[in-house]
């Protein structure tokens, strides 16, 4: 983005409760001093009035009421003069015009966006934001409007976050989409505050809250999950039931119960892999004679 060519400054401006009432002062007098020059005849106290009633018709257009959270630009002649933030009845130059800029906080949520991310695979996405103006300045004239402006630049850096991590990662071996929401979150907060700092917007937080496989996909990759949900407890349960045989043996020699040859421990170690890895109970066979008969 190019560099902002504007910043916030504040604007000169007065209390507004004090010029209002030195508006009614000139009002009020100017008015007196008519009727009591038109009674008495006098030119002078005409002009005066005259002059009290113009002068007051001038100035009351520069009171302008702020509302809290809010900025108005003032701009004289085209040109940025600075910005009104306090709120309340405030005095400006009557001569300028004043632009309502909103700095209350802000959301928009994405509309669903379908994907691919960095497998190429079709993926579902959708975001918030919540932002705020922070500099009403850039906020104006920077972009043509700074809302369109924000609403584009989110849907951009969430296709470009979607497009740069897969969907998921069976081995862990980087980040995904699905596995790392609070880092991926993270980075998008980042890449939507880069885009919109230029329009003086301010990211508070941004949200993953639409993340799925798209339709024509789903079912396919929900087999594959299943199928590497099942490899990864079946691994589970190997490196248990080999521990479990390691265990059993040691303590069989430790305590010498029996003496077991080679292939003494290569039938006790296959007998008790296949009721430990077994997925449904095993029914036990008694061997009444011995191992070689």
């Amino acid at each position: 983005m190019p560099s902002p060519q504007y910043r916030e400054r504040t604007a000169f401006s007065l209390p507004g409760l004090p010029m209002a009432g030195a508006l009614a002062v000139l009002v009020l007098g100017g008015g007196g001093a008519i009727a009591a020059g038109v009674n008495e005849q006098s030119g002078a106290l005409i002009g005066v009035g005259v002059v009290a009633l113009v002068a007051a018709a001038l100035l009351g257009p520069g009171l302008v009421m702020v509302q809290p959270n809010e900025a108005r630009v003032v701009q004289f002649l085209g040109r940025y003069t600075g910005t009104v933030r306090r709120d309340g009845l405030q005095w400006v130059n009557p001569f300028t015009s004043r632009a309502r800029v909103s700095l209350r906080i802000r959301n928009f949520e994405t509309s669903v966006m379908k994907v691919n991310d960095a497998d190429g695979s079709p993926v579902e996405i959708a975001a918030v934001v919540v932002w705020q103006v922070e500099d009403s300045a850039r906020a104006s004239f920077e972009v043509d409007s700074f809302v369109m402006f924000v609403e584009t630049q989110t849907e951009a850096a969430v296709r470009h976050i979607a497009t740069s991590y897969p969907y998921d990662n069976p081995d862990d071996s980087a980040f995904s989409l699905r596995d790392n929401a609070e880092k991926i979150t993270e980075q998008l907060s980042a890449e939507i505050s880069a885009r919109v700092e230029s329009a003086g917007v301010r990211v508070i937080e941004s949200r993953i809250t639409h993340l799925a496989y798209a339709p024509e996909i789903a079912q396919v990759m929900l087999q594959r999950q299943q199928a590497n949900a099942v490899v990864a407890a079946r691994a589970r349960i190997v490196e248990g039931a080999v521990g479990m045989v390691d265990m059993a043996l040691a303590k069989i020699a430790e305590q010498g119960m029996v003496e077991l040859d080679e292939e003494r421990k290569a039938t006790m170690v296959s007998n008790l892999l296949t009721v430990l890895c077994s997925d449904r109970a095993t029914q036990p066979v008694v061997n009444t004679g011995s191992l070689y008969n």
